[in-house]
């Protein structure tokens, strides 16, 4: 008995597509609980709008989105982002000093809690009750040898004060974002193949040209995706500055108007409408910027043929 293969074409299959009824039921659930909140927020007084808004156009309240949380975010990055980068490469230098100094860096400030750091820099005044001097802070007998009075100081700070403003503020935020951005840095040179900085030390570059040239272009690509979640974070932990404490901050200006009016939930309201406009502006800043460095990883082929002829991609 032979088998002769068939030449007959299939018929059409009719086929259903497969129904998902507990999407429906989740639509329906979000649909339903989206128009509880929109209903809450729009009808709710507690909310006072015309209140809230006023509160947000405040000129205290603008001072203190300005510097206390747009500028002191920005100072304490490049604090953090320098500093980190710093600390990575003493991490991986195979000089045990360095590496252990960067350790014990990264140890110290990753294991306290902002808020407790930013109160411990508030009161470091008490460090200095003469104040803080600048230039060789020690009185040299030779110098009553040589017949010279004075000291070799040219200037003295009021320590209460400078820990206590904005100096206070971006040490603390910034010295405190230089331990996590350290771990980041480390991990994106980590990223990079070591054949890279080989191939650049063959070439005749020495190790920090290679860092900077080689190496951190390439890691940019994993630092900088972590690195804008850590600029979101500090926008936001800038409201900790009570601690310091720093008045000239968002958060305590729109709750010192709440505890004057006496509509501290409408305050809070402002507060929190000004700090998701703000990281949103970073969200998309950071899109752009994780384009940029992520440029040949992954994309897809150009969609315009006249480029990709010329490229060699098309066809004739």
């Amino acid at each position: 008995m032979s088998l002769t293969p068939s030449t007959d074409r299939p018929g059409l299959i009719e086929a259903r597509p497969v129904r998902h009824p507990g999407r429906w039921v989740a639509i329906a659930v979000i649909a339903v609980l989206t128009a509880m909140l929109a209903n809450l927020i729009f009808t709710n007084g507690a909310f006072n709008w015309p209140f809230v808004f006023q509160a947000m156009v405040q000129s205290p309240v603008l001072h203190g989105l300005y510097i206390g949380t747009l500028l002191t975010t920005a100072l304490s990055m490049i604090v953090g982002v320098s500093g980190g980068v710093l600390m990575a490469v003493m991490r991986l230098s195979p000089n045990p000093v360095l590496s252990g100094v960067a350790w014990t860096f990264t140890w110290f400030f990753r294991g306290i809690p902002r808020l407790v750091l930013l109160t411990t820099m508030g009161a470091l005044g008490v460090l200095f009750k003469k104040g803080l001097d600048l230039g060789i802070p020690f009185d040299w007998k030779i110098m009553e040898l040589l017949g010279m009075d004075g000291t070799l100081r040219f200037a003295s700070l009021n320590a209460n004060e400078l820990f206590a403003g904005l100096f206070g503020a971006v040490l603390g935020l910034g010295l405190s974002e230089a331990a996590y951005m350290a771990e980041i840095a480390r991990a994106g040179i980590l990223s990079v193949d070591k054949g890279q900085a080989e191939a650049a030390q063959a070439l005749g570059m020495n190790s920090g040209k290679t860092m900077l040239r080689i190496v951190l272009p390439q890691a940019m690509r994993v630092i900088v995706p972590p690195t804008g979640n850590e600029a979101i974070a500090m926008v936001k932990d800038t409201s900790l500055l009570i601690a310091l404490p720093l008045i000239d901050e968002l958060f305590f200006q729109l709750s010192s108007i709440g505890s004057r009016t006496y509509k501290v939930f409408p305050s809070f309201v402002a507060a929190t409408i000004w700090y998701l406009l703000v990281t949103s502006v970073l969200m998309v800043g950071q899109f752009y910027l994780e384009r940029h460095f992520g440029r040949g990883f992954g994309q897809k082929a150009p969609k315009n043929k006249r480029f990709a002829r010329s490229a060699g991609m098309g066809g004739a």
